[in-house]
């Protein structure tokens, strides 16, 4: 198969380095939902003082997630310790752990009902164990305050750590996702500090340490990938048993990140995904608003 690169696009489907805010195609435009769940959803995160990675990320799919009345946790602070040019999360020096975290997220989970929980976090770099303690409290909290509901943490690498790898992976989250982001030859102007044989190595640890435990791993796409290089990564995946794969637009946050090459069409998509299927990946999940916790409980059932 021909590789496809950002110079078969169509010129209107491209945007360059000079214009990296430009126009949505038609299919990346979307009515905002109707309903008072969004209000809910906001007023909650506000009174129990919690992040979500639906605002600190700028993801397109709040409105509609908090209108459903459901919303991703970010965990340990809204300040990373890592500047990938991709990501709007806001850098420095974090805080302290606030040890009450944990209970106020299951609090949060419970008054909104949920039976799928996903829990994120900023990259804790500064951290010894890189916040997997964090974590594993927090499965506990949601353990506790609902024991029937699935919890799926999408961690950092913690620089390759494996103990605090083997934390979480023994805490059994239903799920564990760990996101490529992009293909290996953009991963230093992508990722920054993160190294691509590490986060795969995160996420086969997992897979052998706790076999039963789904892995789940994302892509975004236009960021200048070929189609043979997007191949080369489900392979990768599928070496190490990951279950679960996302493919989403990479859309910029603003002028300031790494810019949008080329918008996907939905068909394209859909290819990509029923080729990832064939591969053998138990779910595969693909569309231009594809994120790696949208509609996170319709992935693993």
């Amino acid at each position: 198969m021909r590789s496809l690169t950002v110079l078969d696009a169509p010129k209107e489907q491209v945007a360059s380095a000079a214009q990296p805010r430009a126009r949505l195609p038609e299919w990346l435009k979307r009515p905002l939902p109707a309903g008072n769940g969004n209000n809910f959803t906001a007023h909650l995160i506000e009174d129990l003082r919690l992040e979500t990675v639906c605002e600190s990320a700028r993801c397109p799919n709040r409105p509609e997630c908090w209108s459903r009345r459901t919303a991703t946790f970010m965990v340990m602070g809204n300040l990373c310790t890592r500047t990938c040019s991709f990501c709007s999360v806001p850098k420095g020096a974090p805080d302290a752990l606030e040890a009450d975290e944990p209970a106020r997220v299951a609090e949060a989970a419970a008054r909104l009902g949920l039976k799928h929980v996903v829990i994120t976090s900023v990259t804790r770099d500064d951290l010894p164990d890189g916040g997997a303690g964090h974590f594993v409290a927090c499965i506990a909290a949601v353990r506790a305050r609902l024991p029937g509901a699935a919890v799926e943490v999408l961690t950092p690498d913690f620089l390759g750590d494996p103990a605090a790898v083997d934390a979480v992976a023994d805490a059994r989250p239903e799920v564990f996702n760990h996101n490529l982001e992009t293909v290996p030859r953009l991963h230093r102007i992508v990722r920054g500090r993160a190294l691509y044989a590490r986060s795969l190595g995160v996420l086969e640890r997992v897979k052998r340490r706790a076999p039963h435990v789904a892995t789940k791993a994302g892509l975004m796409l236009g960021i200048g990938e070929t189609t043979d290089e997007l191949f080369d990564v489900f392979a990768d995946l599928r070496a190490i048993n990951c279950d679960v794969l996302t493919l989403g637009q990479y859309l910029a946050p603003t002028g300031k990140h790494v810019p949008v090459r080329r918008f996907v069409p939905p068909a394209e998509f859909a290819a990509l995904a029923a080729l990832a299927r064939t591969m053998g990946f138990k779910k595969v999940v693909a569309g231009p608003y594809v994120r790696s916790s949208y509609h996170a409980d319709d992935m693993v059932s």
